[in-house]
């Protein structure tokens, strides 16, 4: 495949995009190309000219609108490739390697829909589900799909992403919006699931008293699905000022800073003594981890979301002689978007403070990437206008 390349380097990017090589005056060549961001290497990330999608049998075509860049994007411009295949090692399901168009937090309208697609129709405002699973693993077959052997991600093992023009995936991803979520909520409900699925599938009762570690867009996240569900006491470790006050703004009732508070001792007062029911792990850092434990009641449970960089240490005997659990969750399942969507429909959840900043396609490392290395207390999620800057 023949692609036309700018490099969005670390200097600013400032004008128009370069013309491409196919002549503006071929409407029909024109349409055959479309610009998206893919990923190349570690701190390599460009605006490429691309071969546009082409729809198939139960697949539906979407116009990306509005996408979110994620820690795992993040991580990818920053350490990568981990999460997205080397040529050496193609994703055994998409059979792609890198280059690959980024974005799987994202919301768009549908162009067009394949032979036997029912559920969705040109011009529907809809988000992607973006787990790609192989549907017959030992995982799988029990309905447990983000747990398949082989899973991967739209926007980070193929298929395209969000970070583009226009992209194709099977119907099964595709979620219509209702009528009073907007796009750009839309766009948020990917981080949202990961929060609902963790307090779902978690022991989590409404009368239980909960902590959770890490302010992020995820941290976030379940604080407002815990406070959307009634919990009467959220509790939020975090050691930026300003995304305690986040925290706060979504729904927190008491934030610790962990750096200049004891966070044992505090959760232990505000819980009259007996410990967290249930404490959720949204930051993955050991120093974190530790005192989490120890702020649990007897019985306690920690629930581990974050994706961690470094092997975790786990001190056994205190989980041992106080019958603490340890359980980890894999990003979000069937029926988690709908539940999010619904929410997000009914009020019970109002996530659109979460958004920050709204940056322009071609200004997606400079303004996106590096203000969350940079600027990361004041960022929660930064949408990307997908269409913006394109013309």
């Amino acid at each position: 495949m023949a692609t036309t390349t700018m490099a969005l380097t670390d200097s600013a990017i400032v004008g128009t995009i370069r013309a491409t090589a196919v002549s503006a005056s071929s409407s029909a060549q024109a349409k055959s190309t479309m610009k998206a961001i893919r990923f190349h290497g570690q701190r390599d990330i460009r605006l490429d000219t691309i071969e546009a999608p082409r729809v198939g049998a139960g697949k539906v075509k979407i116009a990306p609108k509005f996408c979110g860049i994620c820690g795992s994007d993040l991580h990818e411009y920053l350490g990568g490739a981990n999460l997205i295949p080397k040529p050496e090692n193609p994703h055994p399901i998409t059979k792609e390697t890198l280059p690959l168009t980024l974005g799987h937090e994202f919301s768009g309208i549908v162009e067009e829909v394949g032979d036997g697609v029912e559920s969705v129709k040109p011009g529907d405002r809809v988000c992607v589900q973006p787990i790609i699973y192989d549907g017959d693993c030992r995982s799988c077959v029990r309905g447990l799909v983000n747990c398949c052997d082989r899973n991967g991600f739209v926007g980070l093992s193929g298929w395209g992403g969000g970070l583009c023009e226009a992209m194709v995936v099977p119907e099964s991803c595709v979620k219509q919006l209702p009528d009073n979520v907007t796009l750009e909520e839309g766009a948020l409900v990917e981080p949202l699931a990961v929060g609902w699925h963790a307090v779902d599938i978690s022991p989590f009762k409404e009368t239980d008293s909960v902590l959770i570690l890490g302010a992020g867009p995820i941290g976030l996240a379940v604080v407002q699905v815990l406070a959307g569900r009634g919990c009467k006491n959220i509790i939020i470790s975090e050691v930026s000022t300003k995304r305690r006050e986040f925290a706060a703004q979504f729904g927190a009732h008491y934030t610790i800073d962990p750096v200049n508070e004891d966070m044992v001792a505090r959760v232990t007062e505000l819980t009259g003594g007996l410990g967290a029911d249930v404490a959720f792990d949204a930051a993955g850092v050991q120093a974190a981890l530790d005192p989490a434990f120890a702020a649990l009641k007897a019985r306690g449970t920690l629930v581990n979301i974050a994706v961690w960089e470094k092997r975790a240490g786990i001190a056994m005997n205190g989980l041992v002689f106080r019958e603490r659990g340890y359980m980890g969750v894999a990003t979000y399942s069937l029926g988690d978007f709908e539940a999010v969507l619904d929410a997000i429909s009914t009020g019970k959840i109002k996530p659109a403070g979460m958004i920050t900043k709204k940056i322009r396609l071609d200004k997606v490392v400079d303004e996106g990437f590096h203000a969350l290395i940079n600027d990361k207390e004041n960022q929660v999620k930064i949408l990307v206008d997908v269409g913006a800057g394109l013309s």
